[in-house]
């Protein structure tokens, strides 16, 4: 369980640090709130998604951002009906928000779909290159960045990162490998 929350809490500072310099890039008119569109699969009440948007809201808030203070956010769960993604994502691109961050690769889909101009900060994409996200890991292009849990650009390093890792470990307590 540990692991998941930390895994959770990473992603959402990561999360939260892209969308700060994402609302720092553009120039807001003085006295403006930053508005971000929060856009999800998923319901709002299930445990995980709480326990993320939680991780989401700390990075934030690490980066000087306090929801409804000096930013506001708009919420759109699709009660995991991928049906409503595309209505959900045009409804937070009408709003004109300053971001939308995009909680998977269905929801950075309609995202996409919705607004060509509107910067999206994806979250949690399984391989955004092969699902057509973005163009590369590298340089995604377009209005579209953030996170990915999988990409094919990034085995190798990660293969030499484990190696690193392997090479330093003699023993492997949590499954009994020596």
């Amino acid at each position: 369980m540990t692991s998941v929350m930390d895994r959770r809490a990473f992603i959402g500072i990561i999360g939260g640090s892209i969308v700060a310099v994402s609302l720092a890039a553009q120039a807001q008119p003085a006295g403006k709130m930053p508005r971000l569109g929060y856009l999800s699969l998923f319901s709002r009440s299930a445990p995980w998604a709480q326990r993320g948007v939680d991780a989401f809201r700390h990075g934030l808030r690490d980066l000087g951002y306090v929801e409804g203070q000096t930013i506001a956010i708009d919420y759109r769960w699709a009660e995991e009906n991928a049906a409503r993604l595309p209505d959900l994502a045009a409804e937070l691109a009408h709003l004109k928000v300053d971001v939308i961050v995009a909680s998977g690769g269905q929801a950075a889909q309609a995202a996409k779909q919705a607004t060509a101009t509107i910067p999206i900060v994806m979250v949690a994409v399984l391989d955004p290159v092969t699902v057509g996200l973005v163009a590369t890991v590298a340089r995604p292009g377009g209005n579209i960045t953030g996170t990915s849990l999988i990409a094919p650009e990034l085995v190798g390093k990660q293969l030499e990162m484990l190696k690193e890792v392997v090479s330093t470990v003699s023993r492997w307590p949590f499954c009994g490998i020596h």
